[in-house]
């Protein structure tokens, strides 16, 4: 394995490792269920917390880049994400506590296993979050970019459009509600399923 997939194999060995439970969102999500890109990271959530901070580090360190232990308790003391860089490949892994809001425990609940290919032969399986959540996580990005973000705009369509009727539409629309993107929910999926 070469480029992302050795990091990536890496960083899933150490978390099964360490128990630490985690989904992948973001664009690779988007790549899962819509339709594959380039991308230059790969986004996890994941149930980390103080206790897994320094086994974390201690077995990554020889083959990423990994800030210090005090640095990511600050990040996890205050919901903040904190990466972790590839020497190998230079990939980049952005890894986001668990928040403990009601809809990211639902995201969380209904992740699933998925494989991907990253432009090479061999697959990896991995957790991902549902088309659904990622769709209402792209959204909800969307929404915060003040519509600036083209490319979230375009993975939520791609999504629409290849999950088109598997989609759960009742979780959708209930979870749009409190996320505050029902009119653009309505309209990606007016616009991706015609």
């Amino acid at each position: 394995m070469s480029g992302p997939t050795a990091g990536f194999a890496r960083l899933l060995e150490v978390f099964s490792a360490l128990d630490i439970a985690y989904m992948v969102g973001g664009s690779i999500a988007a790549c899962v269920h819509g339709i594959p890109r380039s991308t230059n990271d790969v986004d996890l959530i994941a149930a980390v917390s103080s206790r897994h901070v320094t086994p974390l580090v201690a077995a990554l360190k020889e083959e990423f880049y990994v800030d210090p232990p005090e640095a990511i308790h600050q990040a996890l003391s205050a919901g903040r994400m904190f990466n972790l860089i590839h020497f190998g490949s230079s990939y980049k892994f952005d890894i986001y506590p668990l928040p403990p809001e009601p809809y990211h425990q639902a995201a969380f609940a209904r992740r699933r296993t998925e494989e991907y290919r990253f432009d090479e032969q061999v697959g990896l399986t991995f957790f991902v979050a549902s088309p659904e959540d990622t769709i209402l996580a792209k959204l909800v990005w969307y929404r915060l970019s003040n519509a600036i973000l083209e490319r979230q705009w375009s993975d939520v369509l791609d999504v629409v459009r290849v999950q088109r009727g598997r989609l759960d539409l009742a979780y959708l629309r209930h979870w749009a509600g409190p996320l505050q993107v029902e009119d653009l929910l309505e309209e990606a999926l007016a616009a991706g399923c015609p």
